[in-house]
């Protein structure tokens, strides 16, 4: 969450990219393969900058953050399903209208949803890590279960809206319309915590309880609802994150978010734990690795994050952006 004026870790990214373009060879497959890869770190960051900002402020392991992401994925099929008279228009205007009260729902219901967890799971075990562990992982399984019984066990397709269908062309590279849109949104989201985190008084006393917990509570402000509220602003943005990763793979089922956790917490090791900006650099190395190793070594794909996540730690055991020391 602290922002760094270290420049080292910014270059990480531009970095990955340059080192892929010789070994992919053609310029056309690189641009589609760096596009995807964008996107699907942005959208991992998405659901990632809540979870680290639970950490950095609550030290909480919050294991149980897939069920958010599963919630608003099932939540997006619901509200579109009803609203196919817009999301089949030819129209793109139609669309993000009916994407955008999808996105807001969901993350309504995941926020909910996150105040309860956090009332009656999380907060009786606060200060005990192995716990925490043990009782949000039972969560996300009960989570799941109760999807199940909402929704059914099996996978339910999310279809795009036709407008984001298909891809465009940059030069004679073919990119996916809504990878497009993935990117976009995940600007928009980082630019927004930026400015709450470095521009508001909220934002302010978020970045003090993370360096200083005691302090703050010391000058008389609330920490416990301060905890509350990020609590349920981590939910609500996995909730959207469930959206967008439930359309970037057209389809959802139960266990979706057991599934990102993974990649969800080598982000957030690579980034720093607690550090927002921390997490962006490791979302976007997470999506590209995965798109450059997917298509070069395709056997290597599943190993390829764990890899750049221990090579990273060896060059910076803490993470690329640390701030505190736990």
């Amino acid at each position: 969450m602290k922002i760094d004026l270290d420049f080292k870790p910014l270059l990480l990214v531009p970095l990955l990219m340059l080192l892929a373009w010789p070994l992919i060879g053609s310029g056309s497959s690189w641009v589609t393969l760096t596009v995807a890869g964008l996107a699907m770190g942005m959208v991992i960051f998405i659901i990632a900058s809540g979870l680290t900002l639970v950490f950095g402020l609550m030290d909480v392991l919050n294991f149980g953050h897939g069920v958010f992401i599963a919630l608003g994925a099932f939540v997006a099929t619901s509200v579109l399903g009803g609203m196919t008279a817009w999301t089949e228009s030819p129209e793109l205007w139609r669309n993000l209208l009916a994407l955008f009260p999808a996105m807001l729902v969901a993350m309504a219901v995941a926020a909910a949803v996150g105040l309860a967890f956090e009332r009656f799971i999380v907060r009786p075990v606060y200060g005990q890590h192995l716990k925490q562990i043990l009782i949000t992982m039972g969560g996300m399984i009960i989570g799941e279960e109760l999807i199940k019984v909402i929704w059914g066990p099996l996978q339910i397709a999310l279809p795009l809206p036709q407008a984001l269908r298909g891809s465009v062309w940059l030069g004679d590279a073919s990119v996916e319309k809504y990878r497009l849109l993935a990117v976009a949104v995940g600007a928009v989201v980082f630019g927004i915590q930026l400015w709450v985190l470095s521009r508001t008084k909220i934002g302010l006393l978020i970045r003090a309880g993370v360096q200083d917990r005691e302090m703050v509570e010391a000058l008389g402000y609330r920490i416990r609802r301060l905890f509350v509220g990020v609590f349920v602003m981590g939910s609500a943005l996995a909730g959207l994150g469930g959206v967008m990763w439930g359309l970037y793979q057209q389809n959802v089922i139960p266990q979706m978010g057991a599934q990102v956790n993974v990649l969800i917490f080598i982000v957030i090791i690579i980034g720093g734990l607690g550090s927002t900006g921390g997490a962006l650099i490791g979302a976007l190395l997470v999506g590209l690795m995965a798109n450059y190793t997917g298509f070069l070594f395709p056997k290597l794909a599943l190993f390829s994050n764990i890899a750049l996540m221990m090579a990273i730690l060896l060059w910076r055991p803490q993470g690329v952006y640390p701030v505190a020391n736990r």
